[in-house]
């Protein structure tokens, strides 16, 4: 294995203390941190098979990107103007377009997303879509990591959350990745509103059997709560407790409309977490906000995610920590009720957390995986600072990361992806996108024949 010295670095470890350090230096051998400290406790460089003096840099964990659905990335720009953290949004921007999606699409999609998050200092996020299969594949040709749950819409045909639910317990099955770098999930949509309880029942049941988490979509848009006011006079998050879906690993994204019983039922379940998109929030015109200070106060793990990039337009983590911060002054009414280290950690450890890798990754500990982000600090926005971090999140920017290593394995270096030029991944990508977005033209044409036709 070859081993590596990264020295002269702003160091955050993002670790139980949250330690820092000036000029501080990290070493890894293979895949693993075998040591991190201050300048006074460098070891000889003589020892080391690879060196980099990071004079200038800012050096952490590798970004956890928790909420993203990476092929959407075919729909960036196509859904201005739409809430698409409403079921109306959603099915009118993103759901029939989906229906032309064919599996060669793919691998093209999830490469650029990967690359965009990589070249912005992601090393793991959290994914729920359909062709889950075709996403680990690309997602292992990047060289990241991700947990894919795989994407269960019901819509009300129940042959369908069938036919869906065996094909998730398969992809779990198959999917057991050997270097843990693909953990798979089950990814029923949204309770309620595209799941059934019946079906919701049933998931939960295999997926505690297979040992899988669930990632999910709650509190997003208004219906989740409007079914279950009608149905039982009580939130979507409360009727999902009584049904015993908060038993095993939970991790909801959005969260918008909470209530403060809500907040109980995630604070008192022995694994539930969320997945605050801010940005993705801002841009849906929706008035509520996620209750991030709340759930934080009550014990709540919260983590950071973009969502997909129709919804948000960026994969840029660095942006999303900054996004979540100026969202909690404004939801709070007060300055920073969130720290900058806070955010960082959020955008971590806390991810780490919300899919039970923390053991793993997401901070800089010896034993733990040699994930790890270094940004240039020496370009338009930086200058001296006491604190390191509240220049990252309210200065800088996914675009100054310079450097990235993926279990040891340097991803991108100088700004460039390394195991595959940028060039041929957007090149391959553009053509896959016109070829999708004729395709999605055709088929609404022969749709619109067939339906003046039955008429």
């Amino acid at each position: 294995m070859t081993s590596t010295l990264l020295f002269n670095a702003a160091i955050l470890t993002a670790d139980i203390d949250d330690n820092s350090f000036e000029g501080g230096w990290i070493s890894f051998d293979g895949p693993q941190i075998t040591g991190v400290g201050s300048q006074e406790s460098c070891p000889p460089r003589e020892g080391f098979d690879l060196v980099h003096d990071l004079t200038g840099h800012l050096v952490m964990p590798g970004i956890i990107n928790a909420h993203t659905h990476t092929p959407m990335i075919l729909f960036r720009g196509h859904a201005e103007g739409q809430s698409l953290l409403t079921m109306e949004g959603w099915y009118n921007a993103i759901r029939e377009p989906e229906l032309s999606l064919v599996a060669e699409d793919i691998p093209p999609a999830v490469a650029l997303s990967c690359a965009e998050m990589a070249l912005s200092g992601t090393t793991t996020f959290c994914e729920q879509y359909f062709f889950a299969d075709e996403i680990a594949e690309a997602v292992g040709c990047a060289g990241l990591k991700a947990v894919i749950a795989y994407g269960i819409v019901q819509l009300g045909d129940e042959e369908r959350g069938a036919q869906e639910l065996a094909a998730a317990g398969d992809f779990a099955r198959r999917q057991r990745s050997a270097d843990g770098r693909i953990i798979p999930w089950f990814g029923p949509h949204a309770p309620y509103v595209d799941n059934s309880e019946a079906l919701l029942r049933e998931e939960v049941a295999l997926a505690n059997e297979l040992g899988c988490g669930m990632h999910l979509h709650m509190a997003a848009g208004p219906e989740d709560n409007e079914i279950t006011q009608e149905l039982y006079g009580t939130t979507a998050t409360v009727a999902l407790e009584k049904t015993g879906f908060f038993e095993g690993r939970v991790h909801a994204a959005h969260c918008l409309d909470l209530s403060d019983d809500d907040i109980k039922v995630f604070a008192r379940a022995p694994a539930a977490s969320v997945a605050h998109c801010a940005s993705a929030a801002m841009r849906s015109g929706r008035p509520s906000i996620c209750p991030v200070v709340p759930l934080r106060e009550a014990g709540v793990t919260v983590a950071l995610g973009t969502d997909n990039v129709a919804a948000n337009n960026s994969y840029d983590m660095v942006a999303e920590m900054r996004m979540a911060g100026l969202v909690a002054t404004y939801r709070q009414g007060e300055a920073q009720p969130i720290s900058a280290r806070d955010l960082v950690r959020m955008a971590t450890i806390e991810g780490a957390k919300a899919l039970g890798i923390e053991d793993r990754t997401g901070s800089l500990e010896v034993g733990k995986a040699a994930d790890i982000a270094a940004f240039d600090m020496r370009g338009t926005g930086w200058s001296e600072t006491p604190d390191s971090a509240v220049t990252l999140v309210y200065s800088g920017s996914g675009r100054d990361l310079r450097h990235l290593w993926v279990d040891g394995e340097q991803i991108v270096r100088d700004r460039t992806l390394t195991r595959r030029p940028y060039e041929e991944i957007r090149s391959e990508y553009s053509a896959t996108y016109k070829t999708f977005w004729d395709r999605v033209a055709l088929d609404k044409a022969v749709r619109a024949e067939k339906e003046k036709a039955s008429q």
